[in-house]
């Protein structure tokens, strides 16, 4: 993405009344799915917050791209999912003006993206290292005592910085702003599972967080990974087929939003792992 400037405080607010959920459902072992309807309405959409809740003992989670693929050009995420055998596709974070580079340190097993590290103080890390008998999959806070990225690194092979919505154990890092997107986030939740997260309606980075952390997900820490056009979710499973982006997913029949998603150079990607751990 092509960045914007994002106006980040530690300002924690009042709590508002909590999203409306229906609960979950199941789409295969491991992974489920449910529509948050926050109470804090955007100015267009439906007000829907999709969450899909993966368990990364049974899934697993990767990072595709085009830095890694050789591609000159990057895909949709309902096409990174056909192209590479993927479940779902959500957006790696945002990326700068040459279209192919991470904005933040990210490295995917032996394949590095970026290996500069800025200011954003939140990490996610997966494929842990042989022998480590550790979680699949954590979200980091870089201002936490003991916790740097060479830390992260020596424990997992694959991390990627972004810009922190939620800090452990679930608090708001964002104060109340004006600025208001169509978001796509990634979160863990008190038991460790992945959080995939798409908000249609656009909504302020604070209202999100506070729809998220009232809605009885268990939510303790989630990271932005994309706003605005770029931001883009697919999920294809059984009988559900999944795909949003800008504000309205691809079978809407509103008149506003992009007709069709834009190509993104890098995502997070899920697929089943060839042997699901004990």
């Amino acid at each position: 993405m092509r960045i914007f400037t994002f106006l980040l405080s530690l300002a924690i607010a009042i709590l508002p009344e909590p999203a409306v959920t229906q609960g979950w459902k199941q789409l295969a072992p491991g992974m489920d799915v449910q529509n948050l309807i926050s109470k804090k309405h955007g100015t267009s959409g439906d007000s829907h917050i999709t969450v899909v809740r993966i368990d990364p003992h049974l899934w697993e989670l990767v990072f595709l791209g085009i830095s890694q693929t050789g591609e000159k050009s990057g895909k949709t995420a309902h096409e990174w999912c056909k192209s590479y055998k993927l479940t779902a596709a959500i957006n790696a974070g945002m990326y700068a003006d040459n279209n192919k580079t991470h904005v933040g340190y990210l490295r995917s097993k032996d394949h590095v993206n970026n290996s500069r590290v800025n200011d954003y103080q939140s990490v996610i890390a997966f494929d842990p290292k042989k022998g480590k008998i550790i979680p699949p999959f954590r979200i980091f806070d870089l201002d936490e005592s003991g916790i740097t990225i060479q830390s992260i690194l020596n424990d997992y092979n694959s991390a990627i910085q972004n810009l922190r919505l939620i800090k452990k154990p679930g608090k708001n890092q964002w104060n109340n702003q004006n600025g208001e997107w169509n978001e796509a986030a990634i979160g863990e939740d008190k038991e460790g599972m992945i959080l995939f997260i798409f908000s249609r309606s656009p909504l302020s980075m604070h209202d999100l967080n506070m729809e998220l952390l009232n809605s009885g997900l268990g939510i303790v820490a989630a990271q932005h990974l994309e706003g605005r056009f770029e931001a883009q979710f697919y999920l294809s499973q059984g009988d559900t087929e999944i795909d949003l982006f800008d504000s309205f997913d691809a079978n809407s029949n509103e008149d506003k939003g992009n007709a069709e998603a834009w190509p993104i150079p890098n995502i997070l990607g899920i697929r089943p792992k060839q042997t699901a751990e004990k």
